[in-house]
């Protein structure tokens, strides 16, 4: 049914004192703000997430991620840094980072982008492909200019020099920009490069130190949502929650991989500390 009022041609006609114009209906914004959330690539398991429905069952570390979340989407576009939600997986990092998303995108239309980071690599390294039309600078172009980015699972992929290198010139780029970004890891963020599980030792130091400025640091931890029966209420997640609160710190960690794939861990004081894009195919 068309708009009574604009008749769906975006522009409704308005009289004031005196004088007949047009300004933008109503209905537009309704449909911008649809189609900007459709370009955002939402995954659709996740495309109800809401940061008003999100239970935090008294888990004071959710509270405390909803709440910084609210107010990056409330202080939008004045915001210093954007946010890096850490935590095992289920605990709820990418509800509350497409939350935070679909509330900015709802409320400025502005252009936002969510990517699976493996996903975003993936789909750079396809344009090295003759037979795919995509080329490398129409991947990277909405990457490096959209209003707000979330990259979700930073760390899972397999480092290499041309992930690194990818990685780098895409955060150095927003960073340099001040572009609102929104990461999500299952990594702890701990300086120890020791640890082949440590945010550090899968992203190197150069990357870990523009995102310590360029977002706001959110530890969660609890039950695992994915884990709650069909049936199950606030009161099992609290439950879980306690439970898993009871294991040893070892045994809540991410299970350790057999052949760790690490970021090149240059020190702060190793080289020029200049980033360097090697271009070219992608590396394996």
């Amino acid at each position: 049914m068309p708009c009574p009022l604009c008749d769906d041609s975006g522009w409704k006609p308005v009289e004031r004192d005196g004088a007949r114009f047009v300004t933008r209906c109503e209905c537009w914004r309704d449909t911008l703000a649809t189609r900007l959330l459709t370009d955002a690539r939402l995954p659709r398991r996740y495309q109800h997430c809401s940061l008003d429905t999100f239970v935090t069952y008294g888990n004071e570390s959710l509270q405390r991620a909803v709440a910084a979340a609210k107010v990056v989407a409330d202080k939008f576009p004045t915001v210093d840094r954007g946010l890096f939600l850490l935590g095992p997986p289920g605990v709820g990092k990418t509800h509350i980072a497409v939350a935070t998303l679909k509330a900015i995108v709802e409320r400025k239309r502005i252009t936002a982008l969510f990517y699976d980071t493996r996903e975003l690599l993936r789909a750079i390294r396809q344009t090295y492909d003759a037979s795919e039309a995509a080329t490398e600078s129409t991947v990277l172009r909405p990457i490096l200019g959209c209003d707000l980015l979330v990259l979700d699972d930073l760390g899972a992929e397999k480092s290499t020099e041309w992930v690194e290198e990818t990685l780098n010139l895409i955060v150095n780029h927003r960073y340099s920009e001040r572009k609102t970004t929104m990461f999500t890891s299952n990594y702890d963020d701990k300086p120890d490069i020791s640890d082949p599980d440590s945010l550090l030792c899968r992203i190197g130091y150069r990357m870990r130190s523009r995102l310590h400025e360029m977002c706001e640091f959110i530890h969660l931890d609890g039950a695992d949502y994915r884990e709650l029966p069909p049936n199950g209420d606030v009161d099992d997640l609290r439950m879980m929650w306690q439970q898993r609160r009871q294991q040893p710190m070892k045994t809540r960690a991410l299970p350790s991989r057999a052949n760790p794939a690490r970021a090149q861990l240059r020190s702060p004081d190793q080289g020029d500390g200049q980033l360097k894009w090697t271009g070219g195919r992608a590396g394996t």
